[in-house]
């Protein structure tokens, strides 16, 4: 049962090609329907991501399934078959195997530990087993790269550290509040990160949001978007006074928050800490209110030592991911020898099973005054005959199985036996 995974990612191909390449669901369903229809794979799975375009695939023959299979991709997307070509890997057997379980947890992808490679290789596996592409062999594989891809989110912090700027404000935040639960933000301008920062504060519980943008219809449109409230320019420092976070990216050539107004500010809020997320560059919240009591600035520097940690922590965590995997593979590869033996077991047993039926029969005709006693007795001796003639090959078959040199012997037994050619 030869397995392979073959394609594109961005680790090998630009993002032109990968965009070339890339097919709807539409277009998948086909391309799987033409593939297993046509006899090509036994099996296939095709993941089409802005980050790679892989084909997982069952196949007598990979190195020609891969072949067509990617012919089949060029030609819906109107793509050079020889562009693609140059940019190939293609993995085979225990290293298809390691592959679509690093991609699924996340270990391939261009920023390690993101969550939504899981759901778009749930999406793909769904998409070719409505297409009844998938057989036993997919189907194993993907359930555990499933299993092992929970496990690496569980068992280690792979995706438990910040690596964007929004996404490490919000983590600074939670080091600064004990809940942000109906935390109030204040966005001061409009840039998108900020819009960002607070989604993920809207997240975590925070509300209500306010905006104020020195162009009102702007700040309209984000309150919008945020369901929170916008606030005149000229309302900044009553509006400071009510917020516990403040977030700001004007791109002001000066700062918009200085230390007098936060001065003023704090001596009307008592002990309540105020947090400042500066994202703008050159800088909106003047340096040095943060000396101020209660009162905490972070800058767009500040949140890049913090992502940067964060990377290092998550490759570190990534080395704990990859071990984990490796222990998965060796499980799989056993599990996916069974899957291949089974149907000759079975097989084996029919045919044996046949020519025992066949034989008592002929006995039991020239022994027409045979009591049910004795009828009954041949029919076990032949039964434990059967069973013992079994049992070499079948045991064989497992051992070979689980030391992973089953092929030879699955031919033996098929040519031994009988058996015809092996589905």
């Amino acid at each position: 049962m030869p397995l392979f995974a073959a394609g594109i990612s961005h680790k090998n191909a630009p993002l032109a090609l990968r965009e070339q390449l890339a097919a709807d669901e539409g277009k998948v369903r086909e391309i799987l329907r033409d593939l297993v229809g046509g006899g090509v794979l036994r099996e296939a799975v095709i993941l089409s991501t802005c980050n790679r375009v892989e084909v997982y695939g069952v196949a007598d023959v990979p190195g020609e399934a891969r072949a067509v299979a990617f012919r089949h991709l060029c030609r819906q997307r109107g793509v050079e078959v020889t562009a693609v070509e140059e940019v190939l890997y293609t993995h085979a057997e225990d290293d298809a195997i390691r592959h679509a379980f690093r991609v699924a947890s996340s270990l391939d992808s261009m920023m390690i530990g993101e969550p939504q490679i899981l759901g778009q290789v749930k999406d793909a596996f769904a998409l070719a087993q409505g297409c009844e592409a998938v057989g036993p062999a997919l189907h194993t594989l993907f359930t555990q790269a499933f299993a092992v891809a929970k496990r690496v989110r569980t068992e280690t912090e792979i995706a438990r550290h910040a690596v964007s700027i929004s996404f490490a404000a919000v983590e600074l935040a939670k080091k600064i509040f004990a809940r942000l639960a109906g935390r109030a933000v204040l966005l001061v301008g409009a840039g998108k990160m900020s819009e960002l920062a607070a989604k993920h504060l809207v997240e975590q519980g925070a509300f209500p949001i306010y905006v104020v943008n020195r162009t009102w219809a702007r700040a309209q449109e984000m309150a919008r978007a945020l369901s929170g409230t916008a606030v005149p320019f000229e309302e900044l420092e009553t509006a400071l006074a009510a917020v516990d976070i403040v977030i700001t990216s004007t791109g002001a050539p000066a700062p918009v928050v200085t230390r007098d107004v936060v001065a003023r500010v704090v001596r009307s809020r008592g002990t309540r800490p105020l947090f400042f997320i500066d994202i703008a560059v050159p800088r909106d919240v003047e340096p040095g209110v943060d000396a101020l009591p209660a009162v905490y600035r972070y800058d767009i520097d500040d949140l890049k030592s913090v992502v940067d940690a964060n990377i290092r922590e998550r490759l570190r965590e990534a080395q704990r991911a990859e071990a984990l995997v490796e222990r998965e593979v060796a499980k799989l590869r056993a599990r996916l020898g069974d899957v291949e033996i089974i149907p000759t077991i079975v097989s084996l047993r029919e045919r044996l099973e046949e020519i025992r039926a066949g034989e008592v029969r002929k006995a039991l005709a020239r022994l027409p005054a045979a009591s049910p006693e004795t009828r009954a007795a041949i029919e076990a001796l032949s039964a434990g005959i059967v069973n013992k003639i079994l049992h070499a090959p079948i045991t064989k078959l497992r051992e070979s199985s689980r030391a992973g040199a089953h092929r030879s012997w699955l031919a033996v037994v098929h040519e031994l036996f009988g058996l015809g050619r092996r589905s």
